[in-house]
């Protein structure tokens, strides 16, 4: 269902850096090989790979643990919004509310004021509305022509 939502609003590229919490929509990407995925070594890679993707006119989708944020804020600083490259970053909520194994805590819990901090619209995923959320998502993101996020909770997407 998440995967045709994102086919339905037009992505067409997807890249990241491998979650747990992901791992059942990248598992489905990684089985289609048209699905386009590619798998990076490090969300500012996966970025690079996503940048010139939109400078080709393709939609790129960049999944992520939030930890992979904080490796990405120049990235995003610096190329995709100096440049005004629109990416869907999909972002597994490791951290929140304290439970994880302690090297998540810290950033679950600033997650969502780190994606204010740099002016990164996003939402967090609700299952009822999966295609709403992600058609609203890459309507923004056509508009501004820069990265917008959509936050995982645990058990979603595994």
């Amino acid at each position: 269902m998440f995967v045709s939502a994102l086919h339905a609003s037009g992505f067409d590229f997807f890249c990241g850096v491998p979650c747990s919490l992901l791992k059942g929509v990248l598992g489905i990407l990684e089985d289609h090989p048209a699905a386009g995925y590619v798998s990076a070594v490090r969300e500012d890679a996966a970025l690079g790979l996503a940048a010139g993707v939109a400078l080709g006119g393709g939609a790129p989708v960049v999944f992520m643990q939030n930890s992979g944020l904080g490796v990405s804020v120049n990235a995003l600083a610096s190329l995709n919004r100096m440049y005004e490259l629109p990416v869907l970053l999909v972002i597994s909520w490791r951290g929140e509310g304290g439970r994880d194994a302690p090297e998540h805590i810290q950033t679950g819990a600033v997650m969502n004021d780190l994606l204010e901090l740099i002016e990164i619209p996003f939402e967090v995923l609700d299952c009822d509305r999966i295609e709403e959320q992600v058609g609203e998502l890459a309507r923004t993101m056509r508009r501004t022509r820069l990265p917008v996020a959509l936050v995982v909770r645990r058990g979603m997407l595994q």
